[in-house]
């Protein structure tokens, strides 16, 4: 298996498919790169080169005590874009991945990328604060914490279902998408999973999101369950300079059915155009 090796020794997987120019990948929590493996081959046979690694803690990159937070992330997607040298990278972040993106650019500019898409993405913020009334309770969090660590593989077959929106009348529910989302959470050490809880809901990216300075695609469901519509895409899309907003009615969180297809075709067409 293919690893670059970040700045304190952690070994971080990746998948690197195709050629072209680079379209890089980071997933959401507590999934891993298999996450993005339809949109891969989609770039890959479009004539770009698909990138994805594992965050660390996840999947199959190395599982560490420290290091699980969103500086340390950033910093590991920007040794995978060194060592590989990615230039004129279009970077894709999913949920957490999307916080991770974003701290990329904050911190290590757009020197490599070109473009930037985030797809139902944590920035701003997702807890409720004084500065930010709209986002969610502590005691959200919390929950999630409880259900990790009191019996994580039911938590995690319990997530599956709002995560897809297959808790909506009318829903196409499939229990092999459901069945992929618990395997590959199961992948997540307890301690990673755990500090990124953490991370991707207590993070503020607000002058992560000041620092973009290419064209940005901002997609969100507004019937997402997992991270709120109205506290996350629009006031993101607000913070950065030329970016455009992609709104998706009653689609869900997570990448299934009618709304992966739909996003697939505005993903080709933002990254051709």
């Amino acid at each position: 298996m293919a690893h670059v090796t970040a700045a304190d020794g952690t070994e971080i997987f990746y998948k690197d498919w195709g050629s072209g120019q680079p379209v890089v990948f980071s997933h959401g929590w507590p999934l891993n790169a298999d996450a993005w493996d339809g949109q891969m081959r989609l770039v890959a046979a479009n004539g770009f080169r698909a990138v994805a690694h594992d965050r660390r803690g996840h999947g199959r990159s190395g599982q560490t005590w420290d290091g699980n937070e969103m500086d340390t992330y950033a910093d590991d997607l920007a040794t995978l874009l060194d060592t590989l040298d990615l230039r004129d990278a279009i970077l894709v972040g999913h949920s957490t991945g999307g916080g991770e993106v974003t701290r990329y650019i904050g911190r290590h500019g757009t020197g490599r990328v070109a473009k930037a898409v985030l797809l139902g993405a944590v920035p701003p913020l997702m807890l409720k604060t004084g500065a930010n009334p709209g986002g969610l309770p502590i005691e959200v969090f919390d929950g999630i914490r409880a259900g990790v660590e009191s019996d994580r593989s039911q938590f995690y077959k319990d997530l599956s279902v709002p995560f897809y929106g297959f808790n909506r009348e009318g829903a196409a529910v499939s229990q092999g998408v459901s069945d992929a989302f618990w395997l590959w959470s199961m992948q997540v050490g307890i301690k990673g999973a755990l500090d990124c809880i953490k991370a991707f809901s207590e993070t503020d990216f607000t002058e992560d999101l000041k620092r973009f300075d290419v064209p940005t695609l901002v997609a969100h469901g507004d019937d997402d369950q997992i991270v709120p519509f109205a506290a996350s895409a629009p006031l993101s899309a607000s913070l950065i300079p030329d970016a455009t907003l992609k709104v998706y009615p009653g689609a869900p969180h997570g990448l299934a059915g009618a709304f992966e297809h739909e996003f697939n075709e505005d993903l080709l067409a933002f990254i051709k155009n």
